[in-house]
């Protein structure tokens, strides 16, 4: 069902460049989180075409006009960040964690798997992947609607809702000419690309069996699996790491650091990846040890646009702003 959602992109791709304008020349700021900031400067930003917003927490945000295909633009420069990253001294920490809580949980994935389907069956809880096609273009299924509860919260790591969430922001952004709005829906898709092509490029590396597909406890690795092989069996070769869980981790991220006034935003999401993760085990599509670098890739991609897109993030000013 994954591969189908790909062929939504080509479209949202040209919806998002409607917003084809180049910023002005505004002045210079370096990017990033600046603990203060001046109004002088406030003013000369927004006189320069730079919009900023003032949060309920006394946090500034400013955004310049969304340049033309930006979440293209930035995607060579972005993946220079992403696999540069790993080699620098402050990530060795997150990478320890990484490594320690998938290395436990590779040990204890056939149990746990075990343990979330046996509990499923003795409450009644319909564990089966069951869609229907509910949308078609030329002939072929492009939406698939889930006919069980535990395919309707599996779906929602697909990625579908981030790209629908992401033209809700950017329909709204056009029509009340906000920046943050237009911004974010960028980049969603963004973050959603550089994170589904990393996913998709380790998938066929390490090629771990998927539960339902298992041939051994815990799912066999063929790493490097001939790619007529993948294809083949897709199931059998693409559970490590979760697409799905990188997917919401992302936009999570990304919601979140676009929108932090809206603190609802990290409790419900971190719920629904939960819910999407336990779904996953319970279908046979992954095992536990398929998420801590799922979620560590989500995170970190989402930073890397972040940083890409925001013009900076003000913790507060040295004299009011307005």
């Amino acid at each position: 069902m994954f591969f189908r959602l790909w062929l939504i992109i080509p479209f949202f791709l040209v919806m998002c460049s409607v917003h084809a304008e180049t910023t002005s020349d505004s002045i210079s700021i370096n990017k990033g989180i600046i603990d203060t900031i001046s109004r002088d400067s406030i003013s000369a930003m927004k006189a320069s075409g730079i919009k900023i917003y003032a949060l309920a927490n006394g946090q500034y945000l400013g955004y310049e006009k969304p340049k033309t295909f930006g979440f293209i633009t930035n995607f060579p420069k972005d993946m220079g960040v992403l696999f540069t990253t790993p080699f620098k001294k402050e990530s060795l920490t997150p990478l320890a964690i990484i490594a320690g809580s998938t290395a436990l949980l590779l040990l204890a994935d056939q149990h746990i798997t075990n343990g979330v389907q046996h509990f499923s069956n003795h409450i009644g809880f319909e564990r089966a992947s069951r869609f229907k096609t509910g949308l078609t273009l030329a002939g072929m299924g492009i939406y698939q609607v889930p006919q069980n509860l535990n395919s309707a919260i599996y779906s929602l790591g697909e990625g579908l809702p981030s790209l629908v969430i992401s033209a809700g922001l950017l329909t709204y952004g056009k029509i009340t000419k906000d920046y943050r709005s237009v911004s974010t829906a960028s980049q969603l898709v963004e973050s959603f690309l550089l994170m589904g092509i990393t996913t998709q490029f380790l998938k066929r590396i390490t090629g771990r069996e998927s539960p339902s597909a298992a041939t051994a406890s815990g799912g066999r690795w063929q790493f490097f699996p001939n790619p007529k092989t993948y294809q083949h069996a897709v199931s059998a070769h693409d559970a490590f790491p979760s697409g799905h869980l990188a997917t919401l981790m992302s936009t999570v991220t990304i919601l979140s650091g676009n929108y932090p006034e809206k603190q609802w935003i990290k409790p419900v999401g971190y719920s629904v990846t939960s819910l999407v993760g336990l779904a996953m085990i319970n279908n046979g599509v992954h095992w536990a040890g398929d998420y801590p670098l799922a979620l560590g890739l989500g995170y970190l991609t989402a930073k890397i646009t972040l940083k890409a897109n925001q013009l900076f993030a003000v913790k507060h000013t040295k004299a009011p702003a307005y």
